[in-house]
């Protein structure tokens, strides 16, 4: 997050019709007044190895991957294609010709990921690679500006005549293409010229590093190439623009349309194989209607308690005309968070240090962010999405709807505790080597699991607050849905925001900014079924090894935080302490044999 972070403050005279004579903070004490010896841990325990033979392995190549790209630092030129395949190669090679036998369960674990995140990037530098081919006719340009920033970067000599010269050309280059489009040849379509408009962007900036690094170091490379140069940004930025509105069909005024970029089947399973989810699309999408079932089975149940018959639509308008004034949101959700805390502590079902409680901020959205997220976010710490008073009418009442306090309730805990915030805590201080691993599947599925679990343990009681939950619960199925069916080109962005519409209950505005979010930001293709696919891993896992009583359940959470973030498939091999043989492939039916 790149948001400044902001202490939270929550005033003493907090509306009193808010939260009647409750203690906002459930019997937490505030940061300054709990007793700093609770913030040091039991350094016995600490002093025993907690990671695995590999960790420093793992490190090690992070830090030599992160050292390449410094190098080779123009995204998706050929020389770093080249460079970077080659190093993955290269460890693949020595990764093979390591001794296996001798490694304990969690050494193979990381083996194994290691191994399977090399075959991951190198099949990402063949997608990037086929993108770049497709974008090749309308971008010729892009080695020009790449060779002249390598150079740079290898500290070879610059000669500013011939520098002069290869701005030209790019210039040259881009009016060529720009006009090629204009006439009546074949154009890209929407999503390629996005995807070029985008690196366009990145092209500029890597032209302008070139540029300034000379430029007033050395009279003579400015007295070549500082006319060519202005020209040449200028051409790139009115192209960018060109791409954006006559091709993508941007218009000022307007937000972006939205496009996104689909994987197709191949890149589904390049990404599924990733996360170690030994199922295809289709069933997945299968298992997703299984649960939107549910979900719209308890929607009847809701809406009858809410007295409103069958109609769980008239139950959802209802919940979400319940919201607090302006000026009162960040009280109700810290209300909402302690209440959380205050409940798990009180059934001692997984650790939950006071380091973790106290250390969490809040910062509030700004109007901009929310067209993409249209509810708040969480992590090291929660950012409200809440109307300011810069918004139009209509849009104050659509944030007042999107964030009511029923909403709010169902995953403030998601956000903060025992969700993101909790997770984050962990991350840092256990395995944290693992963090390569990095799969929504285990950090979103792990925020979701408890939804799924606050709810079982009776944390979710009035039929509004039941509603507020069901509707995110609806919405994580259909998550799965919609994005693997236009990731498989089966459907459209529109078609997307119409099933959120009908089918959870979203508002256009809320719906439409979804679907923004998941195809036109930079979220994972799989990032969206990360969520309810993780929480059903994890389910699975809760039944196969607490429910059965192979393990105490706070044992179960604890290990789940303690061995980092993995596939979940990894997360069951390091809770059984399973030995992992040098031939394992993915092959747990989290689901069932036939989904």
């Amino acid at each position: 997050m790149k948001l400044p972070s902001v202490r939270i403050i929550v005033p003493l005279l907090i509306c009193n019709t808010l939260l009647a004579a409750e203690d906002f903070r459930h019997g937490q004490p505030a940061q300054a007044q709990r007793d700093a010896a609770l913030y040091v841990p039991d350094l016995g325990a600490l002093a025993k190895p907690q990671s695995s033979e590999l960790r420093e392995l793992v490190e090690r190549f992070v830090k030599d991957r992160d050292g390449l790209l410094q190098i080779y630092s123009v995204e998706g030129s050929a020389l770093q294609v080249k460079r970077l395949r080659e190093f993955y190669h290269a460890w693949q090679a020595r990764l093979e010709a390591l001794p296996y036998e001798p490694l304990g369960a969690e050494g193979r674990i990381d083996w194994h990921l290691l191994r399977l995140n090399l075959r991951y990037e190198l099949g990402l530098l063949d997608r990037m690679e086929q993108k770049g081919a497709e974008m090749q006719p309308f971008l010729g340009f892009a080695e020009t500006i790449a060779g002249l920033q390598e150079k740079r970067r290898s500290f070879a000599p610059v000669e500013p005549k011939a520098a002069a010269a290869d701005l030209a050309s790019i210039r040259t280059g881009i009016e060529a293409a720009k006009k090629s489009l204009e006439g009546d040849g074949a154009k890209p379509g929407k999503i390629a010229a996005l995807r070029a408009a985008n690196r366009l962007d990145g092209l500029g900036k890597v032209l302008k590093n070139w540029f300034d690094y000379y430029n007033g170091y050395d009279p003579e490379f400015g007295w070549w190439t500082r006319e060519p140069y202005k020209k040449t940004t200028a051409a790139l930025d009115d192209y960018a623009k060109f791409l954006r509105e006559k091709i993508v069909g941007v218009k000022a005024g307007e937000d972006e349309p939205i496009v996104g970029d689909p994987i197709g089947a191949e890149g589904l399973k390049l990404d599924l194989e990733r996360e170690m989810i030994p199922y295809t699309p289709d069933e997945l999408i299968a298992v997703a209607q299984k649960e939107l079932a549910w979900c719209q089975a308890e929607w009847k149940k809701v809406a009858q308690a809410m007295g409103k018959g069958d109609d769980w639509k008239a139950a959802l308008e209802q919940v979400k005309a319940n919201y607090v004034a302006p000026g009162e949101q960040p009280a109700l959700i810290a209300g909402m968070a302690y209440e959380a805390v205050d409940f798990l502590l009180k059934r001692d079902v997984l650790t939950i240090p006071p380091h973790a409680i106290d250390d969490w901020t809040m910062t509030m959205m700004s109007p901009e962010r929310q067209k993409v997220n249209p509810f708040f976010l969480g992590g090291d710490r929660i950012i409200v999405s809440f109307p300011t008073d810069t918004m139009d009418h209509a849009d104050k009442l659509d944030s007042l709807r999107a964030n009511n306090r029923h909403f709010c309730r169902a995953v403030v805990h998601h956000e903060l505790i025992p969700g993101h915030h909790l997770q984050g805590w962990y991350i840092d201080r256990f395995n944290p080597h693992r963090q390569l691993y990095y799969t929504p599947f285990w950090m979103e599925g792990w925020a979701l699991w408890w939804e799924f679990h606050l709810w079982d343990l009776g944390f979710v009681q009035t039929p509004e607050d039941r509603a507020g939950a069901l509707f995110w619960r609806t919405h994580r199925a259909a998550r799965i849905i919609f994005s693997l069916n236009f990731h498989l080109g089966r459907w459209t962005p529109q078609e997307c925001i119409d099933f959120l519409v009908d089918t959870v209950g979203h508002d256009r505005h809320t719906a439409t900014g979804e679907v923004r979010r998941s195809f036109n930001g930079d979220y994972s293709p799989l990032y969206q079924v990360g969520y309810m696919m993780g929480a059903i891993q994890l389910r699975t896992l809760y039944a196969e090894l607490v429910q059965t009583g192979k393990m105490k359940e706070k044992a179960f959470h604890d290990g789940i935080l303690q061995g980092g973030i993995m596939p979940i498939e990894m997360v069951r091999a390091h809770l059984t302490g399973t030995k992992l043989p040098r031939d394992y492939r993915s092959s747990w039916k989290f689901a069932g044999e036939k989904p």
